[in-house]
């Protein structure tokens, strides 16, 4: 499998590695960026360390972690992969104090354009929770329409959301 980097206007998509670690820990530790995602807040840089031993990319999922070109600064993580629908669903995290700019937005539509250019038209999916109307506003501007409503839990089945579901029109 070769490890795939896209480049956006303001983004470097790439591959992330065990030396993330410290850069990743300021959005997996801070329990604002935790809140709506289904992993806990990480204690430590060792839980990232953990996280990230366990991403890789194949041919029907893309990992990436999203560098800053202006500072060359990893500022967040996200991906897509095939479902067993045949949905491909796309996700992303950020440093907090990257919210709000459009970066989740150009992660997004790099990512989406990367499997399109791949596998032609595919179907696509994203879910956030309700309450998160940031993520769902980055979700429509990606060309996704609301469905409908579910839920989903955080791993350690502590936390559970009502989420909206949408998918490509």
């Amino acid at each position: 499998m070769m490890l795939t980097t896209i480049t956006t206007d303001r983004l470097i998509l790439r591959p992330l590695t065990l030396d993330d670690a410290e850069a990743a820990f300021k959005w997996t530790g801070d329990e604002r960026v935790a809140k709506y995602m289904i992993y806990s807040t990480h204690e430590s840089v060792e839980t990232t360390k953990k996280w990230l031993r366990t991403v890789r990319s194949t041919d029907t999922a893309f990992e990436f972690g999203f560098v800053r070109k202006s500072d060359n600064k990893l500022i967040g993580s996200g991906g897509i992969r095939l479902k067993d629908d045949g949905f491909w669903e796309f996700g992303y995290n950020f440093r907090y104090d990257c919210w709000g700019i459009g970066y989740a937005t150009e992660a997004s539509k790099a990512m989406i354009e990367l499997v399109r250019s791949k596998y032609g038209n595919v179907k696509l999916m994203a879910e956030c929770a309700a309450e998160n109307t940031a993520s769902a506003h980055v979700i429509e501007k990606c060309g996704l329409e609301f469905k409908r409503y579910g839920e989903y839990s955080s791993y350690d089945g502590l936390k559970i959301f009502k989420a909206k579901i949408y998918e490509s029109r």
